[in-house]
């Protein structure tokens, strides 16, 4: 097994090489070709050919000597000026050598070496300039892998992030309900089997729907139904619970599970302490994109103040850290915490 892993890395790793350096080939053979077309209408080709070829093969000695040595020895070490240095002396030491050779290689033709003396300055520059591309081009990969790579590792951190957070969500829920079915089944009320029912369709939305990175928003209303129904069943006849849905979810896509949190609390921490009446009001308004949740429960006015808040436990902590990292920029929570009551204001936009 091991044998294979290293001959499917090794590969890898010959494919990638191959890959760069016909790249690389491709690139200077282009250049090569610019510089024909450039220059065959003063030489000819045969002569350009010659010519252009050491011009080329010389860039390629400056720029590799810049991208492999200078730039990760010097530049990415943030010694600016002995790289710039390093750099013009480079350029100072290679143009010379390869305008001897040129010189020598044309020593039976008087105007190409005459040509060599003459524009020396603008060889140099030219040269320099080929060096000061690589050196642009580098730094624009770089960072363009740079922002590749943060990218992906965002992405994989969000992934794990969610995932971390909806399986302490899901939990959470099923143990509510599971806490529900045992208290009417010690009662042997008859409602036990509507439980199981409700219990069965919740299941099997968790299980089967919310590993998706989004759902149908009528799936999620569904859901919500049921988490309901099976809280109306062990409240008393005093407690009133209300839902709306203002609007066709159609196929309107959703994050799983972003309300329940909301309503989990209102009953836990509102009508739970509440010893005669109590209501839990909610309100979905779908417009286009644009979703409204709006809901409301009563609280016992004896708990302290911010005992609503404290209580709210992993719920709300993980639907606010899954709001920012779903839709970040696309949504508005706002909580209001009063002496009998409880008001959540969620603002969703699915676009």
């Amino acid at each position: 097994m091991e044998t294979k892993v290293k001959k499917n890395l090794k590969a890898k790793l010959v494919d990638f090489v191959s890959k760069r350096v016909v790249y690389h080939l491709i690139f200077w053979f282009s250049l090569l070709f610019i510089f024909l077309v450039v220059d065959r209408v003063h030489h000819g080709f045969f002569l350009s050919l010659v010519i252009e070829s050491i011009n080329i093969l010389f860039y390629a000695v400056v720029v590799y000597f810049n991208l492999l040595y200078l730039i990760p020895n010097y530049l990415s070490e943030k010694k600016f000026l002995l790289y710039s240095g390093l750099l013009i002396l480079s350029v100072i030491i290679i143009t010379p050598i390869k305008n001897l050779i040129l010189f020598l290689l044309f020593s039976f033709i008087p105007s190409i070496q005459e040509s060599l003396i003459v524009d020396q300055k603008w060889i140099f520059l030219t040269t320099f300039f080929v060096a000061g591309t690589s050196t642009i081009l580098k730094i624009t990969s770089d960072w363009m892998r740079y922002q590749r790579d943060r990218k992906e590792l965002q992405t994989q951190t969000m992934q794990s992030e969610l995932k971390f957070l909806k399986s302490q969500i899901n939990p959470h829920f099923l143990f509510n309900t599971l806490n529900n079915l045992y208290a009417l089944t010690l009662k042997k009320s008859d409602k036990a089997p509507e439980i199981v029912i409700k219990l069965s369709e919740m299941m099997r939305y968790m299980l089967y729907e919310c590993n998706e990175k989004r759902v149908l928003l009528s799936k999620e209303v569904k859901y919500i139904q049921n988490y309901l129904d099976l809280e109306s069943l062990r409240q008393n006849k005093n407690v009133s619970i209300n839902f709306e849905v203002i609007g066709n979810p159609a196929d309107q896509k959703i994050a799983p599970l972003m309300f329940i949190p909301f309503l989990e609390n209102s009953f836990k921490h509102g009508l739970n302490n509440q010893i005669a009446q109590g209501f839990v009001n909610i309100v979905l308004t779908i417009e286009d994109k644009d979703i409204l949740f709006f809901m409301e429960n009563s609280k016992s006015g004896s708990l302290p103040a911010q005992h609503h808040k404290r209580s709210g436990g992993i719920g709300l902590v993980n639907v606010k850290r899954r709001l920012e990292l779903q839709y970040a920029g696309k949504h508005k929570l706002e909580t209001k915490d009063n002496p009998n009551t409880y008001a959540v204001n969620l603002e969703l936009n699915l676009s």
